[in-house]
């Protein structure tokens, strides 16, 4: 019986739960520096001076450096052909948002390195600043020498796109920028061992990634860098991205030759990690008499923020998902990402598709009520058939396999879709004030969207145990448990007699890490492969030692044994022996690579009831069916649904990061920025369906991102559809009282 399907309880919790795990923050290192930045104040501005003074004059301040003392090369931009719109590592010359470095303070212990930091004067000439981004798109003002525009695709604008339509509908939608914060922000610890190596301690979601840049930014060959990382606490795509911050820590352990670390607050967090969404898009979609769709337009402007980064990207996957779950025969996508000053947007948990989602899913909402048709019929009129697959969609994107109209049976079913219809209507009849709100969401997900393989390779030791290493970087997956399942059903081995290795890059020659819902399909698929390559080579060295043939030797309870006889079998501890004495390596190594992206789906239903007297939205059930092809572990697909789930909800009822006119951050830390906790959340309803893709050996596609694409729209759809019958079609995010209650007081002034 295979131990894949199976709700195994995670091995990594043990040691977290009783508070043994291994962070940067408390690694034993007695005699370290420690790291903190002084930041621009100021939005945007020209530098005159930086007073360094009286932070070096601090006792215990070992060193201070700004750019003009690091002779190190700036972070490659991404936006093409935009080489001025790199990043310095220290502001130099200008300031482009509120927490950039503009120093490095050095001291002996991290309260030390604060307030030294806090010493630190810029004399810095304020320019305009540019928080809007359609504003920035057009603006003579600019950040750098060039356009504000960093990246820009046009759309050919098809006049007959709507021909024959009953009914075209056209919305503004903002998904608003939100910081990811992880509970453990950005850290970094470096040391120079005695050989003259940089070892480098990280928190990230790509180990391999932190050395490759390293080592490339100190003029370093590679193999004198190794990166390793232990606990991470959180990432939600941020920390895939490396950071000047983390660079410079590095630097100065090398030039220093001490260990140095950095780990910052939590308001420099909010400041300089990356955040996410930040798109205005423009939606306009086309349905005949039937509620078949006939074509869809979406126009997005992003933001980039200070600097580009993957944020600029974004819209590309935003496009390429923009069919979701429909048949919809013509799509016409096109966008500008602009530069503004505020912290750089980057990937955030669904990086561009949770963006598509909400646009789509609202639309259909709006087409629904324009035809006076109940959304969940119109969903039903166009998803796209089980015998279709593979599908290419008019924007591009070829899915691999789904069964659309059976998620979201199951989740009207299971949600009981009809009761709550006939609630609904109770309370508008009766003219109840707490009004409840149904909505609904179809989404598709795209994961491992560059379609880039993984490393693994498994080992079994003398004693009989086994040691996996893997190339991802979990940081909150479950990867120690899943990867042991995957082994341990192949082998026969227990799980606990399994060890898995990740995050150093030493011990892991090579990886890409963990981030796009990637690390199953990859990652998981590259320890099946390297498992079945070393039973293999297993099954020689058994069937040499039973005289039999090595094709008849399976795996028995702890090591091989001939199929039907257990008593002939052989454990691994001496099949390790008889490898030894051949002098054969029982070792296998795999890198997978996938012949494509995945794409999971799922239907969601949120069920909210909205106060028309003060706006107030009460999130009071949620439902999610969600279909990634079998699961290696229900429980750990399950944790990652409910985190998503909960991610989205909080963008829509709560989470925005704004900034004043001037540039100045208004939700810098979390007395100011809502994030949600249990109290906000209802207990979720998860139910799971299983179509496999062929793309690879265990048939599984990403499940990390797909709550929190489901989530979004199932919310915000539900607010709308709550007070639908007072005219109101569309409120932005985040659904707080106060907007609520404003749409509220202008659909009565209206009528």
């Amino acid at each position: 019986m295979s131990i894949l399907g199976n709700r195994v309880v995670r091995t990594e919790d043990p040691h977290l739960l009783t508070g043994g795990g291994s962070y940067v923050a408390n690694l034993d290192w007695k005699d370290a520096l420690e790291v903190a930045f002084a930041v621009s104040p100021v939005a945007h501005g020209l530098i005159r001076a930086i007073e360094i003074d009286a932070a070096l004059a601090m006792e215990g301040v070992e060193a201070v450096y700004t750019a003009a003392d690091i002779d190190l090369p700036p972070l490659p931009s991404a936006a093409p052909n935009r080489p001025d719109t790199s990043r310095p590592l220290l502001a130099s010359g200008r300031v482009r948002f509120v927490g950039e470095p503009i120093a490095m303070v050095i001291a002996r212990t991290a309260a030390i390195a604060e307030d030294a930091a806090n010493l630190v004067w810029a004399d810095i000439e304020p320019l305009p600043a540019l928080i809007d981004p359609e504003e920035a798109a057009t603006s003579a003002n600019h950040l750098f020498d060039g356009s504000n525009v960093l990246m820009e695709r046009s759309a050919p604008g098809d006049p007959d796109l709507f021909s024959g339509a009953a009914a075209v509908v056209s919305e503004r939608i903002v998904n608003q920028r939100v910081a990811p914060a992880p509970m453990e922000p950005r850290a970094l610890g470096a040391e120079v061992t005695p050989d003259g190596r940089l070892v480098a301690y990280a928190s990230t979601q790509s180990a391999h990634r932190v050395k490759a840049v390293i080592a490339k930014s100190l003029g370093l060959e590679p193999n004198a860098v190794l990166v390793r990382t232990q606990d991470v606490g959180g990432g939600f795509g941020a920390k895939a991205s490396v950071y000047p911050e983390e660079i410079l820590t590095a630097y100065a352990a090398w030039r220093m030759k001490r260990a140095v670390r950095w780990v910052e607050n939590r308001s420099n967090s909010m400041l300089g990690l990356v955040h996410g969404r930040g798109q205005i898009q423009y939606v306009t979609a086309g349905a005949d008499a039937s509620g078949r769709l006939l074509g869809l337009t979406l126009h997005i402007v992003q933001d980039g923020g200070a600097y580009p980064f993957f944020g600029i990207q974004l819209p590309n996957l935003t496009i390429l998902m923009a069919s979701g779950a429909y048949r919809i025969p013509k799509i016409e996508g096109s966008f500008v990402s602009v530069a503004t000053n505020t912290t750089p947007i980057a990937a955030y948990r669904g990086a561009g598709r949770p963006e598509a989602a909400a646009a789509l899913e609202r639309i259909l909402d709006r087409l629904a009520a324009e035809l006076q048709m109940d959304p969940a019929e119109i969903r039903r009129r166009n998803f796209i058939d089980p015998g279709e697959f593979p599908y290419t969609t008019a924007s591009g994107a070829r899915y691999d396999s789904g069964e659309y109209s059976g998620a979201l049976e199951k989740v009207l079913e299971e949600g009981r879709y009809e009761q709550l219809r006939s609630e609904q209507e109770r309370r508008r009849r009766a003219g109840s004030p707490l009004q409840l709100g149904i909505g609904l969401s179809s989404y598709v997900e795209i994961t491992n969207g560059l379609t880039s393989g993984e490393y693994a390779s498994i080992r079994i030791d003398r004693d009989g145990r086994a040691t996996v290493f893997s190339g991802t970087s979990p940081h909150g997956q479950g990867h120690k448990t899943a990867w042991a399942m995957i082994a341990a059903d192949l082998l026969g081995l227990p799980m606990e007699a399994i060890t898995v290795i990740t995050g150093d890059t030493d011990l892991v020659p090579r990886g890409v890490g963990t981030f796009g819902s990637r690390s199953a399909q990859a990652g998981g698929s590259a320890v099946r492969e390297a498992s079945e390559a070393l039973l293999a080579t297993a099954r020689d060295l058994a069937a040499s030692l039973l005289e039999a043939d090595p094709q008849d030797m399976v795996p028995g309870a702890n090591g091989l044994m001939v199929a039907g006889s257990p008593t002939t079998e052989i454990g691994w501890a001496e099949i390790a022996s008889e490898a030894e004495r051949a002098g054969v390596d029982l070792v296998a190594t795999s890198d997978f690579e996938p012949t494509g992206a995945s794409f999971p789906f799922g239907s969601h239903l949120a069920v909210v009831e909205v106060d028309t007297e003060t706006g107030k939205v009460k999130l009071v059930s949620y439902t999610a069916v969600d279909d990634a092809g079998p699961l290696i572990n229900p429980m750990l697909a399950e944790g990652q649904i409910h985190g998503g789930i909960a991610q989205g909800a909080a963008q829509a009822l709560m989470e925005e990061f704004v900034y004043a006119s001037d540039g100045t951050p208004l939700t810098a830390n979390l007395a100011d920025y809502p994030a949600i906790s249990a109290p906000e959340l209802p207990e979720f309803n998860t139910y799971t369906q299983e179509t496999p893709t062929p793309l690879n050996p265990l048939g599984v596609k990403g499940i990390g991102e797909s709550g929190t694409t489901g989530a979004i729209p199932a919310v915000q759809n539900a607010v709308v559809d709550a007070l639908s019958h007072l005219g109101i079609r569309h409120i932005d995010m985040p659904l707080t009282g106060e907007r609520v209650w404003r749409a509220i007081a202008a659909a009565k002034n209206d009528g």
